[in-house]
């Protein structure tokens, strides 16, 4: 027997938050494949199973917060019988087995107890029903947990003739979509089933949730817990805030030599590549730049000193849709080319989005840009990511008229590409003259560097 425990992610982490399990009880698992989520506050990652075998008994349920080393699960030969933890102070309650969807338009009966998990042997055995009375829907019309408890709730309550969808049926409804409908505050009513004879399913509730406008709930609102994430990043900002004196300034930037760049070479730098080439890392590139001038903004405010740091750690906000915020680093940006900044970012941006970040890329942080632009933002007034003493906003790049200079003092009207950076910084960490002269020479980089070089 294996003990599936709760991993220390990083020196600093205490404990963890069993996000969501990937297996469920009776499942076969192999060594290394993803076995459960853990989401700390630090970073969302995905943790492999230590061994091979079958998972036994789920200790800590999804949601839940325990310690470092905490016992989550165990992994053995085959189910083990529920009973009182020896140890009650740290292990949850043991959380029932649950199963996949079925696969869609399978009707066929699942006799052949070899194909039979031991968690549906253990469900058939306790309600004296025998595998050729239960319609299986799994592959290959494989018998699952799901199968089981809807013939024993269809045995108990006989839904009438006429009633074919979950609405009104809640005999139907199995343990775990009556727990989530509970939780969650909704009405079976106002959710289609998609399940056999229209029956809800796990899934039908989970889509509702994601999606809440299309659930008739006859509550006048829908009630949607916070993740961790989204209370972890609620809890920086408010601390951010309540920690640094923001003030914020605002530039405008003729973005017309970074366009050209990637009008004449965004093609071949696709094709080359295999994405496309946005105003993100030139912008990054001429931060990093100007930061090397302008090193106060690369700072931290410490014990009444600020302290300023030697190389330039980017951080990159990431958007997690409605999860919250996190900020992966790009670390030594000062020594990456264009090229470099547009792969990094795009990993890091990726691997956010998809949970794999690792603990050591979320540290160690000197500097941060947000980057709304891509939705054609304006202005955009971000919170510094403490400890931090600034953050630059990138906001949407449009074609306007502008006030062109020749060579000769001549002036004309022209079409550029034009954008606002914005930079909140910490007023005890500089002053309104410094920041204004840092965005003024990242607008002088942007309009003046060699941009082909480095592509």
């Amino acid at each position: 027997m294996t003990d599936v425990v709760m991993p220390q992610l990083g020196e600093t982490v205490a404990d963890g938050t069993v996000a969501k399990w990937f297996k469920v009880v009776g499942d076969t698992v192999t060594r290394g494949e993803p076995l459960f989520e853990v989401s700390t506050d630090k970073v969302d990652t995905e943790i492999p199973a230590p061994a091979d075998g079958v998972l036994s008994i789920i200790l800590v349920a999804e949601g839940a917060t325990v310690d470092v080393g905490t016992v989550l699960a165990r992994i053995g030969d085959g189910v083990e019988t529920v009973t009182e933890p020896s140890a009650p102070t740290t292990l949850a309650a043991p959380v029932p087995a649950s199963t996949a969807p079925a696969a869609a338009g399978s009707t066929s009966r699942a006799g052949n107890d070899e194909k039979l998990s031991p968690v549906v042997r253990r469900l058939l055995a306790e309600n004296n029903l025998d595998a050729s009375q239960v319609v299986g829907t799994g592959p290959q019309g494989r018998l699952t947990r799901d199968d089981v408890l809807a013939a024993v709730a269809a045995a108990a309550v006989p839904a009438p003739a006429e009633e074919t969808t979950s609405q009104g049926n809640a005999g139907s409804l199995s343990p775990v979509v009556r727990r989530l409908l509970a939780e969650h505050n909704l009405e079976a009513a106002g959710i289609q089933g998609t399940g056999p004879q229209g029956r809800l399913t796990r899934k039908d509730v989970e889509d509702a949730l994601a999606n809440p406008t299309s659930t008739t709930s006859r509550h006048d609102e829908v009630r949607i817990p916070f993740t961790k994430v989204r209370r972890l990043t609620a809890a920086h900002m408010v601390r951010s805030k309540a920690t640094s004196p923001h003030t914020l300034m605002v530039k405008e930037v003729d973005f017309e030599r970074v366009e050209h760049v990637r009008r004449t070479l965004g093609a071949a730098f696709k094709a080359r590549e295999g994405y496309s080439l946005t105003y993100l890392p030139f912008v990054a590139a001429a931060t990093v730049q100007a930061l090397r001038e302008f090193p106060h903004l690369n700072a931290s405010v410490g014990d009444d000193e600020l302290v300023v740091h030697g190389h330039v750690n980017l951080g990159i906000a990431v958007d997690l849709d409605t999860d919250g915020l996190v900020v992966p680093v790009l670390h030594d940006a000062d020594d990456m080319s264009v090229r470099t900044l547009a792969a990094a970012i795009r990993d890091r941006a990726l691997r956010a989005r998809e949970k794999k970040l690792a603990v050591t890329d979320m540290e160690r942080g000197t500097f941060t840009i947000s980057n709304p632009g891509p939705y054609g933002t304006l202005l955009t007034g971000a919170i510094i990511n403490q400890p931090q003493v600034a953050i630059l906003a990138t906001d949407g790049v449009s074609r306007k008229p502008v006030v062109v200079t020749d060579i000769f003092g001549g002036e004309s009207i022209a079409i550029h590409s034009v954008g606002l950076v914005a930079l909140t910084f910490d007023h005890r960490a500089i002053d309104g003259g410094y920041a204004a002269r840092f965005l003024a020479r990242l607008n002088d980089i942007i309009q003046t560097r060699d941009w082909t070089a480095g592509l």
